[in-house]
């Protein structure tokens, strides 16, 4: 009964895990931003003051600091493993390809069902030092901050009571709830629930979250550069017609995903072998 009890409330721990490790680092990084934008917009002071905060937080979920007795549970839970060269370069290629796909279905998606904009600082409102700071540090704070929330300590926690599969689907969820305020829409949110399942998969296969922070790294600035800033000239197919670019990216979606698909397989193989050797490895180690 136990056993049940916590199995019920483990994905309600892992949420508020995941929502306050996400607060810290996004509300911080929003919070410097709109401050710097209002003092100083001229001078990005907020960009090496997150960057520092940054470290910090990473240090103190890594196992760093007080108090010690929950070093080694908080090292563990961030599951930022060293990865080998060759599962790393697999992850980028399955995370790569993933990223290409979910473009694609965002852009499909925004034709399809009318859907709130993402709120972007219009670039030529400040100057281009700043919005360039601002882009890279909001392409690091969220990945660092989200994977340690998400596929570290939310999925960590999962796996230990459900599935590999279930525990990605659980933390998928709740990566897109977290996601809410950019509009409680379904079909957005359902994106943001792909963009999970996709982080989730890369950090599961891989043993670590030190390959999912990359890809995440690259899916923010492709939609920060190259999708979200289009979004308000986007027409519902319903009221203009589907053109040429609809059917390519819906096509760029299907096949794109096909092909990550693939390479998470071939990654799936790499880190299976690369257990195996070491596993071979240790267990023909001579004793010290």
């Amino acid at each position: 009964m136990r056993d049940f009890a916590q199995r019920l409330f483990a994905p309600i721990f892992a949420g508020l895990i995941a929502f306050a490790i996400t607060a810290i680092g996004q509300g911080l990084w929003g919070g410097l931003v709109i401050l710097n934008m209002k003092t100083s917009p001229g001078l990005p002071w907020a960009a090496p003051t997150m960057l520092v905060l940054l470290v910090l937080l990473w240090r103190y979920l890594s196992g760093r600091g007080w108090p010690a007795s929950t070093s080694a549970k908080r090292k563990t839970s961030l599951n930022a493993k060293p990865v080998s060269a060759e599962v790393m370069i697999w992850s980028l290629i399955a995370g790569g390809l993933g990223i290409v796909a979910l473009a694609g279905g965002w852009i499909v998606a925004f034709q399809m069902i009318k859907m709130p904009l993402n709120v972007l600082t219009n670039p030529g409102d400040y100057p281009l030092p700043t919005m360039i700071a601002f882009l890279v540090l909001g392409s690091l704070a969220a990945p660092f901050s989200e994977e340690a929330a998400f596929r570290g300590y939310a999925q960590s926690i999962l796996q230990r009571w459900y599935a590999a599969p279930v525990a990605i689907v659980i933390t998928s969820v709740l990566f897109a709830l977290a996601h809410f305020p950019q509009g409680l829409s379904l079909p957005k949110m359902s994106l943001y629930f792909g963009a999970g399942v996709l982080f989730g998969s890369v950090a599961y296969f891989a043993r670590s979250i030190w390959a999912s922070i990359p890809v995440h790294i690259a899916a923010d600035l492709t939609f920060f550069t190259l999708v979200w800033p289009h979004d308000p000239a986007r027409h519902l197919i319903w009221e203009t017609g589907a053109d040429a670019w609809f059917w390519i990216h819906a096509a760029q979606t299907v096949v794109f995903l096909a092909l990550s698909v693939l390479a998470f397989r071939q990654l799936a193989k790499v880190a299976a072998r690369g257990r195996a050797y070491a596993d071979e490895a240790s267990a023909y180690a001579l004793p010290a």
